[in-house]
């Protein structure tokens, strides 16, 4: 049986507090949300053409631009997406722990006001210092 959305959860959750503390202190008010797939609205605005495209998603304003919310504004959420994280699992030697930890700490990085390139050679850098 594939795992389920509280499965994916429960992953994620013990992902965030195996995080430094100087990024948990950053995410206090942060909500993670566990979707199968990405809605409609995120489809269009990201341009998608596959709800299998996406395995994550950061919405928000990141930390650096605290301060000055509009009213009204949604909290900042973090969201994983079910099928596409078991899809990848499947695909990859990768354990879905390690799938759904990569995942999570690229869009923690998102909130912390990192862009795809920098995450990416922070992520080849630390693969060279591992080599």
């Amino acid at each position: 049986m594939a795992p389920s959305l509280a499965d994916i959860d429960a992953i994620a959750q013990r992902a965030v507090e195996r995080l430094p503390e100087q990024f948990r202190r950053h995410l206090a008010s942060v909500l993670l949300r566990i979707e199968d797939f990405p809605d409609t609205e995120v489809m269009a605005e990201l341009e998608l053409e596959s709800e299998w495209e996406i395995l994550g998603l950061y919405q928000g304003r990141h930390i650096g631009l605290k301060g000055d919310e509009p009213s009204g504004a949604l909290p900042d959420m973090i969201f994983l997406y079910r099928r596409p994280i078991l899809d990848e699992w499947c695909q990859t030697d990768d354990s879905l722990e390690a799938i759904v930890t990569h995942v999570l700490v690229h869009e923690v990085g998102h909130h912390l006001g990192l862009s795809d390139a920098a995450m990416h050679a922070i992520e080849a850098a630390a693969g060279e210092e591992n080599s």
